[in-house]
């Protein structure tokens, strides 16, 4: 079986929850977009999606044992994402069966020369309940990661219970809420916070959780909750703040192909790093690397899918970390 290390007291480093889906990505597109006009991309993709999938193909890509429950459709999208997900090496056997009639999700992605507009069919992504997880086999990891909390919408009320339950156990978390496509960034959050050991969000989405336009407010009011909180932004680099001290580190200078799960590579980066007890500083430049080395492809995963240029290009990092 995928990720299982015999003789180890862990059978994971990681295990995760949530959605894998597909992103359709459109390329060359106007950027105004008329009605009844038939509108001509010069490029287009099919890749897997969803920041679940993205951080467990590329954590399991940087070499970590990975275990990750999901619901899976009984369609061709969820056959292109499940083969991705294997052949990375992430361990699905504990991959729910979705009911009739639900079909994975996707993402029409279009991508314009400034702005990206995106149109998603959430699919299964709403529907994996609590009751749907093997608790026993999350367990079984040093480490619990969960994105897409506001899109979790069955399991969502049920996040707490299960922080809860996973801390008992022993594992340390780490949380990435993405957006929240309802704008509503829910004061029920701060229940899951208060078990959440690394929290990984973008400057905007520090923001909206804190209910501030002003960045330094957002993260004295998260760290109110959670030890440590890395902060994404972009082209700035990325911040690490803990109670008493703060971490920077600046973007690295790439030519970027495509952004698409980023900062879900930033992510895997990140905590392959902080699973390895390294100093936060070198977590946080390594994953700026991941982040930077997933823009040199189309998508969030195809550049972790060539590991010869992978191992490359970190090796010319020269971060000397251990």
């Amino acid at each position: 079986m995928s990720n299982e290390a015999a003789g180890t007291s862990d059978r994971f480093d990681v295990t995760l929850v949530g959605e894998f889906n597909v992103d359709l990505l459109l390329y060359g597109l106007p950027e105004e977009l008329p009605v009844e006009r038939e509108l001509l991309a010069d490029r287009a993709r099919m890749v897997l999606g969803g920041s679940p999938a993205i951080t467990a193909h590329n954590l399991a890509a940087l070499g970590n044992r990975v275990g990750f429950i999901s619901l899976a459709a009984k369609d061709a999208f969820a056959a292109l994402c499940t083969r991705e997900l294997d052949a990375a090496g992430v361990n699905l056997s504990r991959t729910v069966e979705a009911a009739d009639g639900v079909g994975t999700g996707l993402t029409v992605m279009l991508q314009h020369e400034h702005v990206r507009r995106m149109l998603t069919y959430p699919g299964t992504t709403t529907r994996l309940r609590f009751d749907d997880l093997d608790l026993d086999y999350l367990k079984s990891s040093r480490h619990f990661h969960l994105s897409s909390y506001f899109l979790q919408m069955s399991l969502k009320d049920d996040v707490p219970r299960l922080f809860s339950c996973l801390k008992e156990a022993g594992l340390t978390i780490s949380l990435d809420t993405n957006d929240d496509p309802h704008e509503q960034w829910e004061p029920s959050i701060t229940e899951a916070l208060r078990n959440t050991d690394v929290l990984l969000p973008n400057e905007k989405e520090a923001c909206k959780l804190a209910h501030t336009a002003n960045l330094e407010d957002a993260i004295v009011w998260i760290l109110e909750y959670v030890p440590l909180v890395v902060v994404k932004r972009g082209a700035d680099g990325a911040i690490a703040c803990t109670r008493e001290h703060r971490y920077a580190v600046p973007a690295m200078k790439i030519n970027a192909i495509d952004a698409v799960g980023a900062g879900d590579s930033f992510n895997a980066g990140f905590l392959h790093g902080y699973l390895r007890g390294w100093p936060v500083e070198h977590c946080l430049r390594y994953g700026n690397l991941a982040g930077a080395y997933s823009t040199t492809a189309i998508g969030g995963v195809a550049a972790f899918q060539n590991r010869g240029a992978m191992q490359d290009f970190f090796a010319e990092g020269s971060l000397q970390v251990k």
